[in-house]
């Protein structure tokens, strides 16, 4: 093994390992990886995990490489064939959270933990608040009914020290063997419990709502050593390059975890899974390179979706759907909806703790005293609702002024719902310690305790917890009303239901989108950028089709008006007694999903009623939305008879003869397609920051959400070896495969390949041109149709051409004498062309028609 680099990579491409996906099978794709053009492998979690686990997220072992994967030994394989052909790996680590397994076993650490308690030397790696009831034992929500019904369920095996409940396992606490059951039940460090008790009664800190997994509390050293130390030889050993953090907003400290892993790992390549909302930026104290890129996703996006139609759109759906306002019928009124039902529901058990904790603080301080704890959960609850991001940042002084700000405006607006001025000073308690303030209103974060708290260090943890506490309630709280319920509830454009972005605004112009990159480009010229992810609800080929549908919204609504009610809605089948015929929401929602999923227009797919596999992958991702919107059905309160009716909705509707209409909208739409998967694609490859690729998306690649984007991954080498068997295009570049390179025209996927392998390359061959020492430049377009442009150059070297709003730009003329003038120096050759291309010199104006004649995208290199 050579020496790691912290060298920044080019770019990345995700490969999502499990066990039908090792990495043996990782190693023999390396060759046709390293040749598209990336620079890194970006792993999937690679400890071990839950058996059977497909994402690895599950992690029950920090001190092994998961061995359904190949173990150790197969991923210094891997590490060895990625090496020789000039890659390197990057991983994703999980620091938040540990499984709690079916064999609890798998889970030393949390074995010994429910064996020994409190004293268990492993009793600080968990979050479990042991005074939170349950007579200071850890309340394991795992049984199928009520103990009273699942005790004839349990058994005892004195042998083995153990007690048994179908296929999980848990260890007793010694000396307990041979009590009666009840009384050894009585006995142990945990409690067994119904499920449905986890809503209000757990007391150990999970990740969102899954109580199977646990919070890990990677702010203690030890804690921190002990989870991360696999990796870090790993890392010293020249296995591991880079890290992905996933879930950094899970954490007590973000930033003193990204300080402490920067300084453990020599400053190596690292972007973490935050989320950023609006105009959210990231805390310039962390750590690390960037973001994993959805900030990006979101200016992109943007761009391809038509403001004034995105706006007559919503009419069309209004009048199809009636939705009342916080069901779908106004996208703040449903965020709103959405988070009182989960901070009243489905957190409940993390409010209640954040109330215990206060009413503590209140008890030992007269002046914010006296606050009754139903008013503490109620001013908890309003404010955190408010809170329009996942979570602030205590204590972190690159933050400290626009968190301040933040929850200045929450609890101004929570206090409002207090009937009683007085009991409203509740929420004055509530924001003071979200901001980590002391009694006096000082700072009683970070140093030694002092006069902030009056030297009281049980004030101060509690503080301290309370601050931690409220941050990571409040990422959980955003994570499932907005990505997880409310994007469900408000399908006007599929598209724009996308993690980080804004369904209620989906829109964003040119100026936006260069305002980003210019600030990326300065800011975080490391970052990570993204289309597609494992965690993407739509891939981003999928949310392109979806989004042609703002450009002519009234012929959207004219196809699903043609094929008529039954059609539309579903034949005979009533999805809810009395609610009439049929569930208009989820009719809208099912046949936006067939479209972004349908048959490429291209031919490249197989049409077969119309979807070919479509009836396999619709219904699953129609039945997750239902669930998750959690309107007519659920995930924990299923509605049998619903759920059946919308699965035979979905199979003889917008996967049945039928749905043709949508096939034919596909072939009118399919050049205005191709303008936004192709334009997507180069702006994701040129812009600043650092691309990953999800697996399969240098082709066209429709995925729906997850389990379908978690397929193993299936390349095609052979089409990168027809493509390069074509005219040179230019240095080790792919070749045309159109009239100037002399080859077959290409389809759609062969246009996105050509596309791709041409930036990657060029992304490997001149690193400088794109990272830290580059920048970043708009070009603008001048004349009638300017605004149907986005272009920019990078260091004076690179421009990028990308047309947007393309059905628009057609209908309103074309380019007419619109042109852009081309960078300084040259000349410029066509990157796509190949070296039989056309150059253009620099600084002059190039109409745009005759710039874009080829292609609805260009790219351009001055040598």
């Amino acid at each position: 093994m050579t020496e790691p680099s912290s060298v920044s990579p080019t770019a990345t491409y995700r490969l999502q390992l499990q066990p039908d996906f090792p990495f043996s099978a990782a190693e023999r794709a390396v060759p046709h990886l390293a040749a598209l053009g990336v620079s890194h492998l970006h792993l999937s979690p690679v400890l071990e995990a839950v058996p059977g686990s497909t994402h690895g997220y599950d992690v029950v072992d920090h001190t092994e490489v998961r061995a359904e994967l190949g173990g150790e030994p197969g991923l210094r394989a891997l590490a060895a064939t990625a090496r020789a052909h000039g890659l390197g790996l990057v991983v994703d680590i999980v620091p938040n959270h540990m499984a709690v397994p079916g064999p609890v076993s798998l889970n030393t650490p949390l074995w010994e933990v429910l064996r020994d308690g409190p004293a268990s030397r492993y009793a600080r790696w968990f979050d479990v608040d042991w005074d939170g009831g349950h007579d200071g034992r850890l309340l394991l929500p795992v049984l199928g009914g009520r103990i009273g019904d699942e005790a004839r369920h349990l058994r005892v095996d004195p042998a083995d020290g153990v007690l048994r409940y179908h296929d999980k396992v848990f260890p007793l606490r010694a000396g307990t063997e041979e009590l009666p059951l009840p009384d050894l039940l009585e006995a142990q460090w945990y409690r067994l419990a119904w499920w449905r008790l986890a809503r209000t009664e757990l007391n150990y800190r999970r990740f969102f709502t899954i109580s199977d997994l646990i919070g890990v509390r990677v702010e203690e050293p030890e804690v921190f050593e002990a989870t991360h130390g696999t990796v870090l030889r790993l890392i010293r050993e020249g296995v591991i390059d880079g890290l992905r953090v996933d879930h950094p907003d899970g954490l007590a400290d973000p930033a003193g975890y990204l300080a402490r892993l920067g300084e453990a790992t020599g400053g190596r390549w690292t972007v973490v899974e935050k989320i950023l909302t609006g105009e959210e930026r990231l805390p310039g104290s962390w750590a690390c390179a960037g973001t994993t890129g959805y900030d990006a996703l979101r200016h992109i996006d943007g761009l391809f979706v038509c403001p004034q139609g995105a706006g007559r759109l919503f009419s069309h759906y209004r009048d199809f759907v009636t939705p009342l306002a916080d069901e779908g019928g106004d996208w703040e009124e449903t965020v709103r909806r959405a988070a009182y039902e989960v901070v009243s529901h489905d957190l409940a058990a993390e409010v209640e703790r954040l109330v215990r904790t206060a009413a503590r603080i209140s008890a030992r301080d007269p002046r914010p005293g006296d606050h009754a704890p139903w008013a503490l959960r109620q001013a908890l609850r309003e404010v955190l609702v408010r809170l329009p991001v996942y979570r602030p940042y205590a204590g972190d002084a690159s933050r400290a002024v626009q968190d301040a700000a933040m929850l200045g405006r929450a609890a101004a607006g929570a206090r409002t719902a207090f009937r009683v001025p007085e009991e409203a000073r509740a929420v004055d308690l509530v924001h003071d310690l979200a901001l980590g303030l002391g009694a006096d209103g000082d700072a009683a974060l970070g140093g030694a305790p002092g006069p902030a708290d009056g030297g009281d260090r049980a004030d101060r943890l509690d503080r301290a917890d309370f601050a931690a506490r409220f941050a990571q309630t409040a990422s959980a709280l955003h994570a499932k009303s907005v990505e997880d319920t409310a994007f469900y509830r408000y399908p006007v454009l599929l598209s724009a239901c996308e993690v980080g972005g804004d369904p209620g605004e989906p829109a964003l112009g040119p100026e936006a989108f260069h305002a980003y990159g210019a600030r990326i480009q300065r800011d975080w010229p490391a970052t990570g950028t993204v289309l597609s992810t494992h965690d993407t609800k739509r891939s981003a080929d999928v949310r392109a089709r979806i989004a042609v549908l703002s450009e002519c919204p009234d012929r959207w609504r004219d196809v699903l008006a043609g094929m008529g009610e039954d059609a539309v809605c579903g034949a005979g089948a009533a999805l809810l007694p009395g609610a009439g015929p049929a569930d208009p929401m989820v009719s809208w929602l099912a046949w936006q999903t067939a479209f972004g999923l349908g048959a490429p227009a291209d031919g490249s797919a197989t049409v077969g009623a119309p979807l070919g596999d479509g009836w396999g992958r619709v219904a699953p991702s129609v039945l997750k939305a239902v669930r998750e919107a959690g309107l007519r059905t659920s995930w924990t309160e299923p509605n049998a008879e619903y759920e059946e009716a919308v699965t035979e909705f979905v199979r003889t509707g917008p996967c049945g003869p039928a749905a043709a209409p949508l096939a034919a909208l596909a072939a009118q739409l399919a050049p205005h397609i191709r303008a936004n998967v192709l334009g997507a694609a180069l702006l994701h490859l040129t812009m600043p920051g650092v691309p990953d690729l999800y697996q399969g998306t240098e082709l066209t690649y429709a995925a729906l959400v997850d389990p379908d984007n978690r397929r193993p991954a299936a390349f095609r080498p052979e089409l990168l070896a027809a493509l390069d068997g074509g005219a040179d295009a230019g240095g080790d570049g792919p070749a045309d495969g159109g009239p100037d390179g002399g080859g077959a025209p290409l389809d759609l996927a062969g246009e996105k390949l050509r596309l791709t392998v041409a930036a990657l390359r060029l992304r490997r061959a001149r690193p400088e041109w794109f990272g830290a020492a580059g920048s970043y430049t708009p070009v603008y377009a001048e004349g009638p149709a300017a605004e149907h442009c986005v272009a920019f150059c990078r260091t004076g070297r690179v421009l990028t051409v990308v047309t947007r709003l393309s059905l628009r730009l057609v209908e309103t003329g074309g380019w007419w004498d619109t042109g852009l003038r081309m960078p300084p120096g040259g000349p410029w050759r066509d990157a796509l062309a190949g070296r039989t291309g056309r150059e253009l010199p620099g600084g002059e104006v190039v109409g745009l028609s005759e710039l874009l004649s080829r292609s609805p995208v260009g790219l351009f290199v001055r040598e």
